[in-house]
């Protein structure tokens, strides 16, 4: 008994984890290190774009919530991660290169994983197999899902945002502290005066864009992930109601309110890098330089990686895919991660959780693991499968999409806190009327 599982990111890592844990043979497919994408550098499994990538960690939100139910079923991405924290506050922070050699030596140390290093360009829908190629498969790949899923693809394009070097920072000009305190000085704050932030503002409306790969002009933006330049561009204000906003922070330097302030976060376990929150781009390289460099305390940044953008391809999934990620037409054959329209790395990852499960357990001859929407999980695997949904989009995981509580909760912590515990109550359940789940 084997189950394929195309693709080493955080999706096809979990997935290939939860089978191999429950005695399935998986071989492993991963284009690196013989062939990279777009949005790759590392050779690698598990690569994230910035240490911040997980997100919030705490059970007041749903992206919290998805990660303690991930751990609650041995989730290896969750372990490699928690393994691997750095200062960020209330985030789930990691050392990025850390996380993804740790999420390596254990997929490639698992007795029940085969990892092949080769190009996937051909599919058996009569063989087990989950394809967890992330969106932005390779141009064979993505040939071939197009052939077998017989529908027209959807587009969105995702930006990464710019890291400097700690030393460059001047930090005569900015200083280290959360918003209200929260989580301790955690967060680079570089504060701007009226003056400074519309200089800023002007010179970032007009700046000159990078052309894109494929060749379209005006890409449809996913708005969990909008570039900084087409956020100004809305508007004169809308960075300060956004990654600009000044709230909750006071210039410890003079005592007084910024009218705007750029925030970094820690970036590696060393200290050493820091991501420009909220500062996803594509403009030309030169010109991130000479704008971000208007930004007070980064005149003479030293950018270790500057922003980029990339095209991702999700599936029309509500048409293709059922609630345990299983293709419709094909029952042997699941998908995973981003291409599904879960949008997140943790999203993506909790999707190759459910998807190695169930396809595990259709395998074994057991009946697939269906989460209801009263988990996060579940919430999210019924978003991408409902069927009545006419306009699809990617959809990061949040109390929106859960099912209702049935009674009406003012107090925002305490409506989290009945959606954790009626969450947790469906797991523990399920864990206990199946022992098999580890």
């Amino acid at each position: 008994m084997k189950i394929k599982v195309i693709g080493a990111g955080l999706a096809g890592c979990e997935a290939a984890w939860q089978i191999a844990n429950r005695g399935i043979d998986v071989e492993l497919y991963e284009m690196k290190p013989l062939k990279h994408s777009p949005a790759h550098k590392s050779d690698d499994f598990a690569e994230l774009v910035c240490s911040n990538s997980l997100r919030a960690d705490g059970l007041a939100n749903a992206v919290g919530l998805i990660k303690e139910e991930m751990r609650r079923f041995n989730s290896i991405i969750m372990k490699c991660a928690d393994e691997h924290k750095v200062p960020a506050g209330g985030a789930l922070a990691v050392d990025r290169n850390g996380f993804s050699a740790a999420v390596t030596k254990a997929v490639k140390s698992h007795p029940k994983i085969t990892i092949i290093n080769e190009e996937v360009d051909k599919i058996n829908t009569d063989e087990y197999t989950i394809i967890a190629a992330g969106p932005l498969a390779s141009e064979a790949l993505t040939q071939e899902i197009q052939r077998i899923t017989g529908n027209d693809y959807l587009h969105f394009f995702d930006a990464a945002a710019p890291i400097v070097s700690y030393e460059s920072i001047d930090m005569t000009k900015a200083f280290k502290a959360a918003r209200y305190g929260k989580g301790g000085a955690d967060y680079i704050n570089c504060p701007m005066t009226k003056e400074e932030y519309l200089h800023f503002w002007n010179e970032l409306v007009k700046a000159e864009t990078a052309e894109l790969h494929d060749g379209v002009e005006n890409p449809n933006v996913f708005e969990g992930c909008m570039p900084i330049e087409v956020m100004a561009r809305r508007g004169e204000d809308t960075m300060r109601f956004g990654p600009l906003k000044p709230v909750g922070l006071t210039n410890p330097n003079d005592n007084s309110r910024p009218y705007a302030v750029v925030q970094l976060r820690q970036d590696d376990a060393a200290h050493s890098m820091f991501n420009i929150v909220g500062f996803q781009t594509h403009l030309k390289w030169g010109e991130q330089k000479r704008v971000f460099g208007l930004i007070p305390g980064l005149e003479n940044a030293e950018f270790v990686r500057y922003g980029v953008m990339h095209r991702n391809t999700y599936l029309n999934s509500p048409k293709l895919l059922t609630d345990t990620y299983r293709m419709r037409k094909y029952p042997k054959l699941y998908f995973a991660g981003q291409i599904t329209g879960v949008e997140g790395y943790i999203e993506s990852a909790s999707s190759g959780l459910v998807a190695g499960i169930c396809a595990a357990d259709s395998l074994l001859g057991r009946p697939e693991m269906v989460l209801s929407a009263k988990t996060a999980m579940g919430s999210l695997a019924k978003y991408i499968s409902n069927e009545s949904i006419t306009n699809f989009q990617p959809m990061n995981v949040n109390f929106g999409i859960f099912e209702d509580l049935g009674v009406k909760i003012k107090d925002k912590k305490e409506k989290a806190q009945r959606y954790c515990e009626r969450s947790f109550e469906e797991i523990c359940s399920i864990k206990n009327e199946n022992a098999y789940i580890l």
